[in-house]
């Protein structure tokens, strides 16, 4: 892990951001925050949308805590273009109290160094963690530690649209002290909970484990606010040292927004291409058309990765059913899930939603971008989708399921159509694909017999291992789950 050097800034900012390339020396201080807890009281659990079994069950404990202290929101120095190589400077600052959640092996030899920060989801009126629910097998099976943080106001404070599940709306009692000043300040929110692991001073929440990296993640509107963070204000910091951004759309989230003043960013945005920590883009379909994500698409880089994968939606039955209770030991992780209602009376849609490979790929982006930021080898760069036309649709196989991407057994041994393209029905139904089961003919046709299906799964999934594209623990899964089907029967 490179070494960080700080320097105190003056008391009147009046400073503009360094090339991402300038020496550490150039950087602002990022302030320790106050840090209290572990947090009890109230409805005596943390409120989030989480895994929902004992984290005990595979080695881990839960805690969570208050950070505090005043936050630095930012402004542009100059237009902001489409190549996001944005300076940024500070501008005013805000006091605010807000929660982290840590989730850390119990036995300390397990803890292999790295920490996952993940921006928590708001989308839903709440704080939600999607990508520790998709990833969650890996990272415990590996021994990070992951840090959730409620970095945006609506997690915290509500106001975000008809849901108000915020955590002072659901527990007062417990978050009642918590103050957002607003998500101006929500980028440095997000720095203070990384120094608070990073460099403790006073209360460590990792209680005596020692991070040697940070990793920031973030999924859909958080993926959003990466971008932006990203480009503005890592280059500020240099805080985390490597970024998964999950699935995003072709912009960002804005800098600065009312009541602070409005920062103008450009409709598409690409990740800056002179950082020095990597970023590895993680794409699904939906992203790729629906969200707008094809006209900020960019080549790999010395720094950068895109992997778009095949037969994948922006949310799917492991995201939204299976994920929760999954312990990283069951074939069912890999099985067909057809549901049109994942989440009755808040989610119920048309058509049965997406149920493809997404989170399995993801556990190895998670695996190559930690690789990467400990100089043990880059991530493989992966082929795009394939896209034609104006506007762009996938070009699909015979079988429907979309061409080039990373590719998985559920899309070259499939058993049903998976699509990442919208449907009708109620909330969020558009971002969550379909999936359409084979009749039984054309699956009698594809696979004459059990041992041609098994067999086919196997040399398909050895060919994702190999590429690096599934992590080998799940591999195993995907060839029981395929040994356990009676396709072929």
């Amino acid at each position: 892990m490179r070494l960080r050097h700080l320097v105190l800034l003056p008391l009147v900012l009046v400073i503009v951001s360094c090339d991402s390339s300038d020496s550490d020396d150039n950087l602002a201080v990022v302030p320790n925050p106050v840090v209290e807890g572990p947090v009890t009281g109230g409805n005596g659990a943390p409120w989030v949308q989480s895994t929902s079994f004992d984290l005990a069950e595979v080695g881990y404990q839960q805690r969570e805590f208050f950070i505090s202290g005043a936050a630095t929101g930012y402004t542009n120095v100059g237009e902001f273009g489409s190549d996001g190589r944005w300076k940024a400077a500070p501008a005013s600052s805000a006091a605010y109290k807000t929660r982290i959640l840590v989730y850390r092996p119990i036995d300390p030899q397990r803890f292999n160094g790295s920490v996952v920060v993940e921006w928590l989801n708001v989308s839903g009126g709440l704080d939600a963690a999607p990508d520790w629910t998709s990833a969650h097998t890996e990272l415990t099976r590996e021994g990070y530690a992951w840090i959730g943080v409620s970095a945006q106001s609506v997690g915290v404070e509500g106001g975000g649209g008809a849901f108000n599940l915020s955590l002072k709306a659901v527990d007062p009692a417990r978050y009642g002290p918590l103050v957002h000043p607003g998500d101006s300040f929500s980028y440095d929110i997000f720095s203070q909970a990384g120094k608070a692991v990073l460099d403790p001073d006073g209360l460590d929440p990792l209680e005596g484990l020692r991070a040697e990296r940070l990793i920031a993640a973030g999924e859909s509107q958080s993926a959003f606010r990466l971008v932006t963070y990203v480009n503005a204000v890592h280059p500020l910091v240099r805080l985390y040292d490597g970024f998964l951004i999950h699935s995003r759309g072709g912009g960002s989230a804005p800098l600065s927004q009312a009541p602070e003043p409005a920062v103008a960013n450009p409709p598409v945005v690409r990740i800056r291409d002179d950082l020095q920590e990597p970023v590895l883009t993680f794409q699904t379909e939906t992203d790729l058309i629906t969200l707008g994500y094809l006209a900020a698409r960019q080549p790999d880089g010395s720094r950068f990765r895109l992997w778009e994968v095949a037969g994948t939606a922006h949310a799917d039955t492991y995201t939204l059913v299976v994920g929760f209770q999954d312990k990283g030991d069951s074939p069912a992780a890999a099985e067909l899930v057809l549901t049109a209602v994942p989440i009755p009376g808040f989610i119920e849609c048309d058509r049965p939603i997406n149920s493809g490979p997404q989170h399995f790929v993801l556990k190895a982006a998670i695996a190559a971008l930690d690789r990467w930021i400990r100089g043990e080898g880059t991530p493989p760069m992966a082929p795009r989708l394939e896209v034609a036309g104006e506007p762009a649709v996938f070009v699909l196989d015979e079988l429907g399921n979309a061409r080039g991407g990373i590719r998985t057994p559920a899309v070259d041994v499939p058993i049903a159509t998976l699509s990442g393209l919208g449907q009708s029905g109620g909330t969020f139904c558009g971002i969550f694909g379909t999936t359409v089961p084979f009749d039984v003919e054309p699956l009698a046709q594809l696979y004459p017999d059990h041992d041609a299906y098994v067999s086919a799964v196997n040399e398909a999934t050895d060919s994702a291992v190999e590429a690096g594209f599934i992590r080998p623990a799940d591999g195993q899964l995907i060839k029981a789950a395929a040994a356990e089907s009676d396709i072929g029967h």
